[in-house]
């Protein structure tokens, strides 16, 4: 169990850098003049929340782990089995990700790029 919850909260700490990269490639595209910058930057805030959401499901089992470790019992190296069990499907799972995009952490800052974009 110890390697497995090394190796998520690795994979868990990943994902919080591509989004940040992700935030960093939105804030870029404001150099672009292009009358496509507002889709590309709903674009990204997209793939960042579906980012996030995977994110969230690596925590979700790094908190089953723990409780495990804690406890003494429980069976380790499951995360495929746990992630397909709670993965909604369908328009479900659109809706996951879009709570996702909506929550405070994954927005900022595309609506303010937005905004921006349409001033240059």
């Amino acid at each position: 169990m110890n390697d497995e919850w090394l190796l998520l909260q690795k994979q868990h700490e990943g994902y919080e850098f591509a989004a940040l990269a992700i935030k960093g490639l939105a804030i870029a595209l404001l150099a672009v003049q292009a009358p496509l910058v507002i889709l590309l930057l709903a674009v990204l805030w997209l793939q960042e929340a579906i980012i996030k959401t995977f994110q969230s499901r690596l925590g979700q089992r790094l908190l089953r782990l723990e409780a495990m470790l804690r406890e003494g019992d429980g069976q380790p190296m499951q995360l495929h089995t746990d992630w397909l069990a709670s993965r909604p499907r369908g328009l479900a799972l659109v809706g996951e990700y879009l709570r996702s995009a909506c929550r405070p952490t994954v927005a900022f800052p595309y609506p303010v790029l937005m905004v921006i974009s349409l001033f240059f």
